[in-house]
């Protein structure tokens, strides 16, 4: 848990991901001669804050969102929200400006955020929940597990993947934005025709802890059933636990890749939390086992 706990503490919010997309680059580069096989790195402006890992001749590409929500200083002690937060009168957030460390709680004032720190905050400095980690025999909660959990399954994938892309994605919880560029770039250097978001979803009236990684059905967007019929049979072949997910709402990377201009089938894979978008975000472990051993399988078989 050694890793996932650093990544848990590291703070990348929509638009600001660089800390997060450096300690991945640094993590790729010290590690990557000891996997199956030592992916192509691809990085840099042109990619803004993702990264790109091509293994051997891929044919599925995984993507992995690294941001998260959180909050951004305004005027007069005003806070607006970055992507979809849950609102909790008193949470701790946490931050930095030019003038050092921040750490205030969150105040609800007339439909109006606010913080509570003793000075003004820079405008347009980013924070984030403050973190608080607790793993038993069963269960992870903290803040961020979406998409934190997410990230940690395509770094464990990168142990043992032979073909695919490895792609580690940005502004996914506001708005997106970056999956065009990155398609663009993927279909003219390694082209692929199918992909996997790995990020994490919801436990609801048919969705429980502890029965195995979900394959979304639909959310907001519908993928091909044909694509979905392999995914699920591959699934029933590999004797991984998994439950199968149909909503109305939410989305991901995976709407962009729908609608790109390229022919990519997609499908959202990925354990299920309890406490969505709050500092106590909750997973089963076993859940997230699961996830790994099943995007393992899938890649070796799609």
């Amino acid at each position: 848990m050694k890793t996932l706990k650093e990544l848990l503490q590291i703070q990348s919010i929509s638009g600001d991901e660089s800390e997060m997309k450096a300690y991945l680059h640094n993590y790729v580069m010290k590690r990557k001669h000891d996997w199956k096989v030592a992916p192509e790195i691809f990085s840099g402006d042109e990619f803004h804050e993702c990264l790109l890992l091509k293994f051997g001749k891929p044919r599925t590409a995984v993507f992995a969102h690294i941001d998260t929500i959180g909050f951004m200083a305004r005027y007069e002690n005003q806070l607006i929200p970055v992507g979809g937060p849950e609102i909790i009168e008193g949470t701790v957030l946490i931050g930095k400006d030019e003038m050092g460390p921040i750490r205030c709680k969150l105040l609800c004032r007339d439909d109006q955020l606010y913080h509570d720190f003793a000075r003004p905050i820079q405008r347009g400095t980013r924070l984030s929940f403050e973190q608080n980690i607790k793993i038993d025999n069963n269960y992870i909660e903290a803040a961020y597990l979406d998409n934190r959990l997410g990230v940690y399954n395509a770094l464990k994938l990168c142990e043992t993947i032979e073909n695919g892309w490895v792609i580690f994605s940005t502004y996914e919880e506001h708005g997106g934005g970056s999956i065009p560029f990155l398609l663009k770039f993927i279909q003219k250097s390694a082209p692929i025709r199918k992909a996997l978001i790995s990020d994490i979803t919801w436990v609801t009236d048919g969705i429980h802890h502890g029965e195995g990684v979900v394959i979304s059905l639909r959310d907001k967007f519908i993928p091909r059933k044909a694509f979905l019929d392999k995914v699920v049979n591959l699934a029933k072949k590999s004797g991984i636990p998994y439950q199968l997910e149909v909503e109305a709402i939410g989305g991901s990377d995976g709407r962009e890749i729908q609608f790109s201009p390229y022919a990519i089938d997609w499908c959202f894979i990925g354990a299920p939390e309890d406490n969505v978008h709050s500092p106590n975000e909750k997973v089963a472990l076993q859940d997230l086992e699961a996830m790994i051993d099943l995007y393992r399988f899938l890649l070796a078989n799609l």
